[in-house]
């Protein structure tokens, strides 16, 4: 089991609550950070721009991907534009479609051709890697994002997947493959043995961390001491 200085994938943390970032900041292994509207709603964000100009200068100049919101792909490259201005290290979040299921192929070569530095999200299928992958072909640096947790939601193994996008997007040097969504602690490990670049983390799994590599015998005993402590805590009695 690697040890998490040996880990080659970049581990990006995933919220949008300030004080999470500055926390996650502090920590060397985070190599950037991820937001989307849904964890900015749950965090309680009102002001979008506020928000943006805060997490920005708490990332210490890592990477951050920040995401449009409109629904038309032309308020989307407004958007987009605009994001992109707020600093070198931003990358602009398109998803890979709007709700009535038209790609973004085009906003996205358009874009990325531009300078625009993209983060590709909400993409679940090896068809989408392959037409992203193209448009974003000679652009600037960019990452595709493959919501592989979701993708095993539907009860189906994300790592062929995973590593067929790695090999579609292995003659584009500046496109790295981002592990999404992923649901427990092995996935930094499955990710990382397959040469993903990026695996996108959030807090509850971060917390955990530091069990990797972590003695199963020992594990198991403070198991045992967890159920024990807690019974006597309760004061059950039989």
């Amino acid at each position: 089991m690697p040890a998490l200085d040996s880990l080659n994938v970049k581990i990006f943390a995933d919220g949008a609550d300030c004080a999470g970032i500055r926390e996650m900041a502090a920590k060397r292994y985070i190599s950037g950070f991820t937001t989307n509207p849904t964890l900015m709603r749950k965090a309680g964000v009102t002001d979008y721009r506020a928000f943006g100009k805060e997490a920005l200068e708490c990332v210490g100049g890592r990477p951050i991907s920040f995401e449009v919101f409109s629904d038309e792909f032309d308020d989307m490259e407004r958007q987009a534009r605009e994001i992109a201005a707020w600093g070198s290290n931003v990358y602009v979040k398109i998803p890979v479609t709007n709700t009535r299921a038209e790609p973004s192929y085009p906003l996205i070569k358009r874009l990325s051709q531009a300078g625009v530095q993209l983060n590709v999200t909400a993409m679940l299928t090896l068809e989408q890697v392959r037409e992203v992958s193209k448009a974003l072909a000679g652009g600037a640096a960019s990452y595709i994002s493959v919501f592989a947790g979701r993708v095993a939601d539907t009860g189906i193994d994300p790592l062929p997947i995973m590593t067929e996008a790695l090999a579609i997007m292995r003659p584009h040097a500046k496109q790295e493959l981002i592990w999404a969504s992923p649901r427990e602690l092995l996935n930094v490990i499955q990710a990382d043995q397959i040469g993903c670049h990026v695996i996108t983390v959030t807090n509850d799994i971060l917390k955990k961390l530091n069990l990797l590599g972590k003695d199963l015998t020992e594990y198991s005993l403070d198991t045992v001491k967890m159920f024990e402590g807690d019974a006597r805590a309760a004061g059950y009695k039989l």
